[in-house]
């Protein structure tokens, strides 16, 4: 019984020792501190104690171990843990980035489809804008040409006209010609009778003019003796009434004055003028007309034309 005790003890111990590093490990004790002094025990139980102090030392290093290795296992977990959340993280971004870039593309290449659209529809608008522009251009062509064959026509009818009337206006000239020429011949015809004619007759009217010139001459000349003498017994009898008017004195003796005189139809005397002379001679000459004031003039007409205007010398006659 007393060595069953004995071995009891010991393993007790051990257990104890056992659950207690346990709870060290467990709670973290350092057993690197040296242990603190145990009561003593008896010898066997000492000898025991020795024992699994090597077997718990060997026990704790074992702990330690495992416990350095899960700690490595745990910090290569967590690093593995953090590389593969580095990784996700890198991931993630790279996945982000690229789905921006894909946003980005994607809104790139709506903004491309649209200018694209855009684009498409500004080219259908411009070949639409083309195509009627070259419908209008072919329109206008057509048009033109229509419009070019038609003056092409008109001025074929035109010159044709035009041939037309040169030709009728060439024979219209022709003929009016020979209209005219047949006309200047009857003309130079007439023209050479007409002459003949008036060249008897001029002479006929010449023998006429001739004797009634020489009829009127000798009338002339019997008329012309009679005017010229009615022009002196008229300008004598003028003369004689201004002499009668005028108021002479010694200083007069052997003086005259040239006057102008101009007479109405009935002998009235409408102006005097002094031209030359004796200045107190002119004084009373005038004075003389104007106290006269109507001087003696003929009826008739070849005679007062004579008269109407005369120059005359006033000389004072002494008894």
């Amino acid at each position: 019984m007393a060595d069953k005790s004995d071995f009891t003890l010991p393993l007790v111990i051990s257990a104890g020792i056992h659950i207690g590093v346990l709870i060290v490990l467990i709670v973290g004790v350092d057993f690197s501190e040296k242990p603190k002094p145990q009561p003593q025990a008896s010898a066997p139980a000492v000898q025991a104690v020795v024992v699994d102090q090597k077997m718990i030392a060997q026990h704790v290093e074992k702990l330690k171990a495992d416990k350095r290795e899960s700690e490595r296992k745990e910090k290569a977990r967590q690093d593995e843990l953090e590389r593969k959340a580095q990784q996700a993280r890198q991931q993630r971004e790279r996945e982000q980035a690229q789905i921006k870039k894909l946003e980005k593309e994607r809104k790139q290449k709506e903004i491309e489809t649209k200018n694209a659209a855009a684009a498409a529809k500004a080219a259908q608008l411009k070949e639409k804008q083309e195509k009627e522009k070259a419908q209008k251009a072919e329109a206008d062509r057509k048009q033109k040409e229509k419009e070019r064959k038609a003056s092409e026509e008109a001025a074929r009818k035109a010159a044709e006209k035009r041939k037309q009337e040169e030709a009728a206006a060439k024979k219209a000239a022709d003929e009016r010609k020979r209209k005219e020429e047949a006309e200047r011949k009857r003309k130079a015809e007439a023209e050479r009778k007409r002459l003949a004619e008036e060249k008897a007759r001029q002479q006929q009217e010449q023998m006429m003019q001739d004797a009634l010139a020489a009829e009127q001459a000798a009338l002339s000349q019997t008329r012309n003796k009679q005017v010229m003498s009615e022009v002196q017994r008229y300008t004598s009898m003028i003369r004689a009434t201004i002499q009668r008017n005028l108021v002479v004195d010694e200083s007069m003796r052997g003086k005259s004055c040239r006057v102008f005189i101009r007479l109405a139809s009935d002998g009235f005397v409408t102006a005097t003028k002094t031209l030359s002379g004796d200045a107190v001679v002119c004084r009373a000459a005038k004075a003389a007309i104007n106290k006269a004031g109507r001087l003696p003039v003929s009826a008739e007409p070849d005679v007062y034309n004579r008269l109407k205007e005369i120059n005359l010398t006033v000389q004072p006659e002494f008894n």
